[in-house]
């Protein structure tokens, strides 16, 4: 196999993972904001959208280390692991890819805070899980920035039914608040 198909099919893995990881991103925020409100049309017990939740947030956490793993090995953004979390370190559309960096600096934030929950306390954790109102928009920027393809049909139109979804939960949500 010729360094040229590796470098598309790296590419193609990256920017691939990278659309599943906003996708699953997007669901995990709808899921987290369901549970809050958790009555109404919702009818899933609590503890389902928790699961469920949980574990497309796991799921979130294996895309978005292929999608840097392969953006890594690409050769022709020359990006280093450093940069993945080093936010405006990348020569490659540094912008860009600094606020993937920022995205996934705040990601682990979460993660880690989530995993010492008991020993934090329910206020610590709430306040670092707020991030995620952080993350998505950031991520979502990334998404269109640095990619190439963004100029297709496709990216476009799912960064779009992101955004609707996102925006319908939150207004959902404060709606929900205000009554």
């Amino acid at each position: 196999m010729s360094s040229s198909v590796n470098s598309q099919t790296l590419w193609y893995l990256s920017r691939g993972t990278g659309m599943v990881t906003l996708v699953l991103l997007t669901l995990t925020l709808l899921l987290g904001i369901a549970g809050l409100r958790s009555r109404g049309w919702l009818t899933m017990p609590r503890y389902v959208i928790a699961g469920l939740h949980r574990n497309l947030s796991l799921l979130l956490l294996v895309f978005v280390s292929v999608h840097i793993a392969t953006a890594v090995l690409d050769p022709y953004a020359g990006l280093r692991l450093i940069n993945a979390v080093l936010p405006f370190s990348s020569t490659y559309r540094p912008l860009w890819v600094g606020l993937g960096a920022i995205a996934l600096d705040l990601l682990m934030a979460v993660v880690v805070t989530s995993l010492v929950r008991a020993r934090l306390g329910l206020a610590t954790w709430r306040a670092v899980h707020w991030a995620v109102y952080v993350i998505w928009p950031v991520a979502v920027l990334h998404a269109v920035g640095s990619g190439s393809d963004i100029a297709s049909g496709l990216v476009p139109a799912l960064i779009a039914v992101c955004a609707a979804l996102v925006l319908a939960a939150g207004g959902w949500r404060l709606l929900g608040e205000v009554a």
